[in-house]
């Protein structure tokens, strides 16, 4: 039975990562993810909740109109997934202050999102924005 429920929370995690922040369907957004959804890691000027998360996806798919990502790996405990995936996008929109720059951009996360009854209701994650700064020259990108 476990095992159901995690292949289960698999298959949701995935469809959030290739069809709602990959193909920027906000439609399925609104189905997978539960009403009091909370993000216990948000991301800067992010609300930890369903709203702070529907913002995120669409400034990164504003920002990067290719957005998506390859997954790596996932493993699940019950309810729980952790995710591994490397995110790729071209720099087209406004990201953190910086102006758009055309370029081809890459960044690592590992996440856990909780999935109950079909819709994901928690996450943790670490992003790392720092390599992406990097890569978009942002202005702490040269500081030591």
């Amino acid at each position: 039975m476990n095992n159901a429920i995690t292949e289960a929370a698999k298959a949701v995690i995935r469809r959030n990562t290739e069809e709602v922040q990959g193909g920027g369907n906000f439609a399925l957004f609104d189905e997978l993810f539960a009403d009091d959804f909370l993000d216990h890691t948000p991301q800067p000027n992010c609300t930890p909740d369903k709203a702070g998360a529907r913002a995120l996806y669409q400034v990164l798919r504003t920002a990067f109109p290719d957005f998506h990502a390859t997954i790596h790996w996932q493993t699940g405990d019950g309810d729980r997934v952790t995710t591994y995936k490397t995110y790729h996008g071209t720099h087209r929109g406004e990201f953190l202050g910086v102006a758009p720059t055309g370029r081809k951009i890459h960044f690592e996360t590992v996440d856990v999102m909780r999935v109950q009854d079909g819709r994901i209701t928690e996450h943790w994650g670490v992003a790392n924005l720092f390599s992406l700064m990097q890569q978009l020259g942002g202005d702490f990108a040269a500081s030591k």
